[in-house]
């Protein structure tokens, strides 16, 4: 009798499931227990794959998608990787317009994932010609057999958090999560995953991370898009100079802007102390823990989940490079404790 071999069919079904993972340092001198969702265990590397996977295989249900068409999609990298990664599966091209703010490594990568991709101005209005939501609907009505993604306003977005994210962490804290932390971009990720926990229990405060320069905080508080919020700023993936429809605010409770020197340092101090090789968004969520943490907000009885959505790899020549850090003005400050030395042997 022969056993079967235990391999999965394709990288596909390595989407999800990813695991929770205590903090134990970072998080010293903070009331609370804190737990970190490590998304870079998807098999793109972040949690970008769950919404990639779950909005191709609806349109397939759908009759909209056939082998050969096309997938559009505006990205600041990660989704890019993840829709480009499902697209080889799955056997559709692939067309990404990306912000120029996003790192070199992510641009490169998602050519060499066989997708064209548009490098598009990131410091422009959202209704600008050439910002990379403008390119990507022009590349969609320009290409037949096209399907644009639209993850900013597709409630998709956050009904494939709804049905893996928020059932995950449910689980594995069995049911004893006091609050979430999560980055807002889309707000897929923080709103899908907070209506299906505020099901379990309404008391769970869900907490967003915003970046100075957004829109999101204010437009929470007040419902008033201010543009004179918007200015340029370097997180990737973190905040929006528009309103996504993919965000329920009513599900968000409170949040705190990060300045991206902190949460750069935040990235590279996370690696150190908890061997997380982690991304910049990653970084931000820790940031905006640090952050809540100093209002008291937390007691000995809290349980803190984190989302940690990206990989180190994605930011090698940002936040992991000393010369981008010194470009940026990062090293201005005493945070040298998060750089280590190299020294070369003659």
């Amino acid at each position: 009798m022969t056993e079967d071999i235990q391999a999965y069919n394709n990288i596909l079904e390595l989407i999800g499931n990813t695991p929770l993972v205590k903090l134990n340092r970072i998080t010293e001198g903070i009331e609370g227990s804190f737990y970190a969702k490590i998304e870079s265990f998807n098999p793109g590397h972040s949690t970008k794959d769950r919404i990639a996977l779950y909005i191709i295989e609806e349109a397939e249900k759908k009759g909209i998608l056939k082998p050969g068409d096309t997938i559009i999609e505006t990205t600041s990298g990660n989704t890019g990787f993840s829709l480009a990664m499902v697209s080889i599966i799955k056997g559709y091209n692939c067309i990404l317009a990306v912000s120029s703010k996003s790192s070199k490594d992510k641009i490169d990568t998602l050519k060499n994932m066989g997708a064209k991709v548009y490098v598009c101005p990131a410091n422009v209005s959202a209704d600008d010609p050439r910002s990379y939501y403008q390119v990507a609907k022009r590349l969609h009505e320009e290409t037949k057999g096209s399907v644009y993604i639209n993850q900013y306003f597709n409630e998709l977005n956050m009904d494939a958090h709804y049905k893996s994210t928020g059932p995950e962490i449910w689980k594995q804290t069995k049911g004893q999560i006091t609050h979430l932390i999560a980055c807002s971009g889309t707000g897929g990720t923080i709103s899908g995953t907070a209506r299906f926990l505020k099901e379990q229990n309404p008391n769970i405060k869900i907490l967003g991370v915003d970046a100075f320069g957004s829109v999101l905080k204010k437009y929470h508080e007040t419902r008033e898009f201010d543009e004179k919020e918007i200015y340029p700023y370097r997180i990737e993936g973190l905040g929006k100079n528009l309103i996504p429809t993919a965000t329920d605010f009513n599900v968000i409770d409170e949040f705190i802007k990060v300045t991206d020197e902190d949460s750069a340092h935040t990235a590279r101090e996370l690696v150190l102390k908890e061997g997380m090789f982690l991304g910049y968004t990653s970084g931000a969520a820790i940031q905006g823990l640090k952050q809540f943490g100093a209002q008291g907000i937390f007691d000995k009885k809290s349980k803190v989940v984190i989302i940690l959505p990206d990989h180190g790899s994605r930011y090698l020549s940002k936040v992991f490079s000393d010369e981008w850090m010194s470009k940026q003005g990062f090293f201005d400050s005493v945070r040298e404790e998060n750089t280590t030395k190299i020294e070369f042997i003659k």
